[in-house]
């Protein structure tokens, strides 16, 4: 008896420009069926396709974008190195039945003579923007714009990059956008690294070494399930643990809150536990939110 022939993946159609983008939306909501947009920078991994599957989840429709954003690099981060697998991408999302593919061109973001930057005060000077500096004036304008063109009901972003999730609510309710953001959760290895795309930048010895950062988050974890509420010992938990690992460099470590991301000496309620370092060429970060149990 012969096998059964696999059904055939469905095309994943792929748009550039914005016109071309806007005639397919208006075709995907000509039955008023919502849509969730997840936007990335390529390099796909399961971080990204959970999101995929959550937006499935949410919304009939999901829409996709690739674009690796030259605003949001500062002049000696790794633009020109930032992977850019394509076809691998393409099929990723192929397989996982996403309805729209945008991969526009700097252009059709930054047409010629444009000026305007959006910036969300506060929040992005601390953590990452401190390191970054314009860093976050680069994924705001960039995500301000993907959501102008795209106009969907649902954005979904992951808890991996929790101060830039926090940044964009802020950016969508102080500018009225009409969407409502989720969180996905952060998606690890087995052996706990959190999935990104820069863990591709690690060597063997270096990517043994990557695991510091999840190691160091759950020693705090564990601290605070113990009643544990200084910050300062908190942090230093996580340092102890990062001195077994002599190729992870410290940016920083962060105790926090997580809607004004201030310091915080002591933990009440709720936190956010935010870590950086860099390993090898890369430069990696990792967080927890913590809820008062």
């Amino acid at each position: 008896m012969a096998a059964k022939r696999k059904p055939a993946r469905k095309p994943l159609p792929r748009v550039r420009s914005v016109a071309q983008l806007r005639s397919a939306i208006a075709k995907l909501r000509a039955r008023g069926e919502r849509i969730a947009f997840v936007p990335t920078m390529g390099a796909l991994h399961d971080g990204h396709l959970s999101l995929v599957r959550l937006a499935r989840k949410s919304a009939e429709r999901v829409v996709a974008s690739i674009f690796v954003n030259p605003l949001q690099f500062g002049p000696n981060e790794d633009f020109t190195r930032y992977p850019r697998p394509a076809a691998r991408d393409r099929a990723m999302l192929a397989s996982e039945g996403v309805d729209l593919l945008w991969e526009p061109e700097v252009k059709d973001i930054y047409p010629p003579g444009d000026l305007t930057r959006v910036n969300v005060e506060g929040l992005s000077n601390v953590l990452e923007g401190a390191s970054r500096p314009g860093h976050y004036t680069g994924v705001c304008t960039v995500v301000a714009r993907l959501l102008n063109a795209v106009q969907p009901d649902h954005l979904w972003l992951g808890q991996k990059d929790a101060q830039q999730a926090l940044i964009l609510e802020r950016m969508a309710a102080d500018l009225l956008m009409p969407v409502r953001i989720f969180r996905g959760p952060t998606v690890r290895e087995e052996d706990g690294l959190a999935r990104s795309s820069r863990n591709a930048y690690l060597s063997h010895a270096e990517r043994q070494q990557a695991v510091a950062l999840s190691q160091g988050l759950a020693a705090a974890w564990i601290l605070l399930k113990e009643g544990e509420r200084s910050a300062a010992r908190l942090a230093a938990a996580i340092r102890r643990e990062w001195d077994g690992y002599p190729l992870v460099r410290e940016d920083y470590i962060a105790i926090v809150d997580p809607v004004t991301l201030a310091p915080l000496k002591t933990v009440r309620a709720e936190a956010l536990v935010a870590v950086a370092a860099h390993v090898g060429p890369a430069r990696l970060i990792d967080n927890f939110p913590w809820r008062g149990r």
